[in-house]
């Protein structure tokens, strides 16, 4: 188990209820930790729909996570 910083934006933020939290998890990739939350909370927007950023750089999918780890979930955004 590690544990991890969460901050959501936009959908997610909305769908979650909330713009950050930290939770432990056993996932080791952000896709595998974006899965667990979309069971956990209900996540609606399917993992090839997001980008992940750790520690405020963006990833691919595999990189590696490790405890303390600061993750963000982009969401697709329109622009006006």
């Amino acid at each position: 188990m590690i544990r991890v910083h969460l901050q959501y934006f936009a959908l997610l933020r909305d769908q979650r209820g909330c713009s950050e939290e930290s939770i432990e998890t056993t996932a080791t990739t952000p896709a595998a930790l974006y899965e667990e939350l979309r069971a956990r909370h209900g996540f609606t927007l399917p993992a090839d729909r997001v980008r992940a950023a750790v520690n405020e750089s963006f990833v691919a999918n595999d990189a590696p996570l490790r405890e303390g780890d600061r993750l963000v979930f982009i969401p697709p955004v329109a622009g006006g």
